[in-house]
């Protein structure tokens, strides 16, 4: 049996979402021979501790925290094997989470993290911090939600040379455009629909720009084509001029339009924009889902769909990082 101690660092609809599945996993991780105890949680508010394992049913039921130590305090003081970065995303300069993620592996503690912006402002440094201190460093649910993109390249296609990379890599925009489409809707009608249903945040920006999409590109770049590009490297186009009537006529030639991202290597291009697909085109998927393919040198087309976003379905990629770290370092 491996006991794993973990922190989340960040309570809100991921760290809390982790949380629910971590309990309702327990019996199912045992059976597996992982004793899996989060010993730390942490929020802007506050903390919780208990070196032995806190019960995270009353943690998530609690208005207050009982401590007032910080991420930092944690990393630095509180034992334990992993710390779970869930803090928001920041692409301009990667904090906080990027000095909770340097700090952690300084100290020779592993991480495992939701968090898109330090991997986009600094892929190169995590990395050889992580190669330095001898620990990992499990960044999945960065980039595709429950899709595991990362591990199976890194895993399972190791021989593989990636020559391209393209998908839908943001749920929100999928959503609005499949509803203007099915619905004849146009976009303010259908953006409101997904804010109503939670798909969208209340400042959409991040998602309907293309902003979110060319984040996942450049560390998709960076993390498993050794591309070594920034966030503006990238050409951005997002939704918000597509209109319900273009949809319309792209349906007359059996098309439909998404936002695509794509990396391709050789010809050196990161763009995100709106494209015509076919409808019977692999990337043609609807609703909040995702979809990547990528072009290999050896296995050729390999496409992956599934559901991008929603704190279960990052849940499901951050547990399995866990096991991962688990079974290399533990």
């Amino acid at each position: 049996m491996k006991e794993i101690k973990i922190s989340i660092v960040g309570f809100g609809s991921i760290g809390r979402g982790l949380a629910r599945e971590v309990i309702e996993k327990r019996d199912f991780l045992l059976r597996k021979g992982y004793d899996l105890k989060v010993v730390a949680v942490v929020d802007k508010n506050g903390s919780e501790i208990d070196k032995n394992g806190l019960d995270l049913a009353n943690v998530l039921d609690k208005n207050e925290f009982s401590y007032n130590k910080t991420a930092l305090d944690v990393i630095y003081e509180i034992k334990q094997d992993i710390m779970v970065e869930c803090t928001p995303s920041n692409i301009t300069d990667g904090n906080p989470g990027l000095s909770h993620i340097l700090a952690a592996l300084n100290s020779k503690i592993n991480v495992a993290t939701s968090n898109k912006g330090p991997f986009v402002v600094a892929y190169d440094k995590i990395m050889e911090s992580a190669n330095k201190n001898n620990v990992s460093v499990g960044y999945e649910a960065t980039v595709g939600g429950a899709i595991p993109i990362v591990n199976l390249v890194k895993s399972n296609i190791r021989a593989d040379k990636i020559l391209s990379i393209e998908g839908i890599l943001n749920g929100t925009c999928n959503y609005i455009l499949t509803r203007m489409q099915k619905e004849e809707l146009d976009y303010d009608e259908a953006l409101s629909e997904a804010k109503e249903l939670g798909i969208a945040e209340t400042d959409e920006s991040y998602d309907v720009e293309g902003i979110d999409t060319a984040s996942k590109l450049v560390i998709l770049a960076n993390s498993l084509m050794d591309m070594n590009v920034k966030y503006t490297d990238v050409e951005v186009d997002g939704i918000t001029r597509i209109t319900q009537e273009a949809l319309m006529l792209a349906e007359e030639i059996d098309c439909t339009i998404k936002l695509i991202g794509e990396i391709n290597k050789d010809e050196h291009l990161l763009r995100v924009s709106p494209r015509l697909v076919p409808f019977n085109h692999p990337l043609s998927v609807g609703g909040t889902l995702n979809v990547i393919m990528l072009n290999t040198d050896i296995a050729g087309e390999i496409t992956i769909t599934g559901k991008g976003a929603g704190s279960k379905e990052t849940s499901s990629a951050i547990l399995s990082d866990i096991i991962n770290i688990a079974d290399e370092r533990l």
